[in-house]
């Protein structure tokens, strides 16, 4: 899958704003990318679209909003889902998907703080960076609100570049860890066995999905 960061950080400390402005940097550069929340409010992110709504109401397991301009997943489910299965649902199209919050996730995180609201996030793993206006004690690298030049390039170098070639294995709905050499091999398959199909020229990308009947009780 693409790679993850989280962007976490208590109430009103610009988590926001952190992410939008990485956003932007990264696109400056040429990269997809993507990114995640998730609202407290059920269902309030549908209402606009209340066919669709309507239609999760229903019995539907997924329905898509579409309008000219966006396309709108809605997906029932019965617990809060997750990041590994909602970045799934995203796609594999991104070079990085930046995530507000989830601050439990296993996922390397980004800290925004901002003086005068108390002390950093305490028991939060694998913290790389911290965003804020003010010294901090701690051993995650520190960048100014103003200095995201150097936060896209410490994204660029530590988690883009790395996966700009990848590929992602799931057997029944599980990322399957990858060393090198079954990389390899899958990848080599694949791409032989494509290759040969008629009216397939260069791949850049491929997709494959499997689904076995199941067995009627």
């Amino acid at each position: 899958m693409p790679p993850v960061v989280s962007i976490v950080g208590k109430s009103k400390s610009a988590r926001t704003e952190v992410i939008g402005r990485l956003v932007h940097e990264l696109k400056s550069r040429g990269y997809r990318v993507a990114t995640l929340t998730h609202t407290p409010q059920a269902n309030s992110f549908v209402r606009a679209g209340k066919n669709g709504w309507h239609h999760i109401e229903a019995g539907s397991e997924a329905t898509v909003v579409s309008s000219a301009h966006s396309l709108v997943l809605v997906k029932a489910v019965c617990q809060a889902t997750p990041l590994e299965e909602i970045v799934r649902v995203l796609g594999e199209d991104y070079d990085i998907i930046l995530a507000e919050g989830f601050k439990r996730a296993d996922t390397p995180k980004i800290e925004a703080h901002r003086k005068g609201g108390g002390t950093p996030m305490k028991n939060i793993k694998r913290i790389v960076a911290t965003v804020t206006d003010e010294p901090l004690e701690t051993r995650a690298r520190q960048f100014s609100f103003d200095d995201y030049e150097r936060l896209a390039d410490l994204l660029e170098r530590g988690f883009i570049e790395p996966q700009k070639a990848r590929i992602s294995l799931y057997v029944n709905n599980a990322s399957v860890p990858l060393s090198l050499f079954p990389k390899q091999i899958i990848t080599n398959v694949l791409l032989a066995m494509a290759s040969c199909l008629k009216g397939v020229r260069e791949i850049t990308s491929l997709q494959v999905f499997l689904r076995k009947e199941h067995a009627r009780q």
